[in-house]
């Protein structure tokens, strides 16, 4: 059985979707992007804040479905343009530190709201 999270503390969904789905002890986290959950506006400032702010509200969404970043298995990074890649790993490192899930990171055509990152994740609590 597999029941839908939602928090405020991350941005609403923009299309029929959830957040995140938990089934068991896994959390499917939908792709984060860098809305600002209570103001709605994107932060997009520097690649750097960008980044952070979509992985502020992947965190956010974690926490909504009992898990943590250290728990997280599986990323999947879309990008703008590669040229951001080494900003955005940069970033990433500083949340993921030595707990590193397994991942990808694919340059896309366009994303959502015309904003450069999106980052979705699996997590599994043992």
């Amino acid at each position: 059985m597999s029941s839908t999270v939602f928090t405020h503390h991350a941005p609403e969904p923009i299309g029929p979707y959830s957040q995140a789905v938990k089934s068991a002890n896994m959390l499917f986290c939908s792709g984060q992007i860098a809305s600002d959950p209570e103001t709605g506006e994107l932060k997009m400032a520097s690649i750097e804040e960008e980044t952070r702010q979509v992985l502020e509200n992947l965190k956010a969404v974690l926490h909504a479905g009992g898990m943590a970043m250290e728990e997280v298995v599986k990323c999947s990074i879309f990008l703008s343009d590669m040229k951001h890649f080494p900003i955005v790993n940069k970033v990433y490192a500083t949340y993921f530190g030595e707990a590193q899930p397994a991942r990808e990171t694919v340059a896309v055509a366009g994303l959502p709201l015309g904003v450069n990152v999106e980052i979705s994740a699996v997590a599994i609590k043992d």
